[in-house]
């Protein structure tokens, strides 16, 4: 026979607050099985789920698309166009994660600079800083078209 979890193991084993995983029951994200006396009784597949829910959730998903996409386990029939939907789906996902990742690592370079610069300030880093700013900042600015470059180009050496 399963092991089945209660809410408290569940908060406690996840560190999910049970109030997080009342609410995604009634949202219908994950169903633990009930007892005779209705409390919620969590299998490992519904474990495996919640986990799932975090990693997405730190990818920035929403719930409605974690929904999405945790019910593709549970179809009965593999609905391929759908699986194909949620495939390209996942893809943008990957594409808009590398691009956030290729811009932390561009701010994780500006700190180091900024810091080095800090540390031996002078005329020359201070300018290599200012650049590397612009640089950044274009490249913001090209994903985010509202943003103005006015008033940047006045921190020239």
């Amino acid at each position: 026979m399963e092991k089945l979890y209660s809410i408290q193991e569940v908060s406690r084993i996840l560190g999910i607050p049970k109030d997080t995983l009342r609410y995604y029951d009634r949202i219908r994200i994950v169903s633990p099985s009930r007892d005779d006396n209705r409390y919620r009784r969590y299998s490992r597949d519904d474990l495996i789920d919640l986990m799932n829910i975090q990693i997405m959730q730190h990818a920035d998903f929403s719930l409605d698309e974690i929904r999405g996409i945790l019910g593709l386990r549970k179809m009965e029939n593999i609905d391929f166009a759908y699986c194909e939907e949620v495939a390209s789906f996942l893809e943008a996902k990957i594409a808009e994660t590398r691009m956030k990742i290729n811009h932390l690592e561009k701010v994780s370079r500006l700190l180091n600079m900024a810091a080095e610069t800090l540390r031996d300030f002078n005329n020359e880093s201070d300018q290599r800083l200012a650049d590397f700013v612009r640089e950044l900042y274009k490249d913001i600015r090209e994903n985010e078209p509202g943003i103005s470059m006015e008033g940047c180009d006045h921190h020239q050496g």
